[in-house]
């Protein structure tokens, strides 16, 4: 079970230990998250110590005093190294303790799989299934866009200097064999527009230097670029940064907060469907 209320990072987590065979729950709210504990009784559980409802903190205390759930492993996931917080913590039974900004995905499973006696072998989580006649043919379609006329792969570029987002984004994309270019600031991302002519471009607004704005202008005042399909990403979600976003030439404009991995990436193949023949 994990317990966050940070969307980027919870699906972060989902994708990489479904990936490797675990069965994931997650809860957002830690009043909620009291009563899936009881009802669910996980195995393990990945625990943020801010949350809305009850903190991290309050979970522990409430865990540890109750003999049918006190059992469970925890694994503590937090912004804060305070020393007080940690043996805190620890007083209370968790198993290890991470900082977010000091860990990576790979951490994270190494750390799950000890909880678990060294767990190996675990099979990889089956791909997520593609329903529907109209989503199946964006797909195929995607595909044969994304390989190119020739047969030589070709790219996305994400531009977002978000590390989670982004990794998860990665992860996501190359499982579905395309090849990713990353950028973190908006003027790296003009040079490799450029230099690779992606297929198709993910891109934030707010980012180091010039915003996704000024990148979107630049690009749509280039000839040799302007056509190269955009679909913002970001964490604004006001009616006027849409409409500038696709008054700019964006294809779509998506709210982080409001779409998962798998739905970004249908968002890409209906993008791609659309604008290439």
């Amino acid at each position: 079970m994990i317990i966050e209320d940070d969307f980027v990072l919870l699906e972060l987590l989902k994708e990489k230990l479904d990936k490797s065979g675990y069965e994931i729950t997650s809860v957002s709210d830690g009043s909620l998250a009291l009563k899936e504990i009881k009802s669910f009784h996980p195995d393990l559980i990945l625990l943020d110590m801010v949350l809305p409802g009850a903190s991290g903190m309050e979970i522990l205390e409430v865990t540890h005093k109750d003999p049918d759930i006190s059992s469970i492993p925890v694994i503590i996931i937090s912004n804060s190294g305070q020393p007080v917080e940690i043996e805190r913590a620890l007083g209370l039974g968790v198993k290890d303790y991470m900082i977010k900004t000091e860990f990576s995905p790979d951490d994270i499973l190494e750390k799950v799989d000890k909880v678990f006696g060294g767990r190996e072998g675990a099979e990889e989580a089956l791909e997520d299934d593609v329903e529907g006649d109209d989503v199946e043919i964006e797909k195929n379609k995607a595909d044969k866009i994304l390989m190119g006329r020739t047969g030589d792969m070709n790219s996305v570029l994400i531009v977002e200097d978000d590390k989670f987002l982004k990794d998860l984004l990665l992860q996501k994309l190359q499982k579905e064999g395309m090849k990713v270019i990353e950028a973190t600031d908006g003027e790296t991302a003009l040079s490799l527009i450029k230099k690779e002519m992606p297929r198709i471009i993910l891109l934030d607004i707010i980012l180091p230097g010039i915003s996704g704005f000024e990148v979107l202008e630049r690009m749509k005042s280039d000839p040799d670029i302007s056509s190269i399909p955009v679909i913002v990403l970001s964490n604004l979600g006001e009616e006027k940064d849409k409409k500038r976003s696709l008054d700019m030439g964006a294809k779509k404009f998506l709210v982080k907060a409001e779409h998962t991995a798998s739905e970004i990436l249908d968002e890409i193949r209906k993008v791609l469907a659309a604008s290439y023949v």
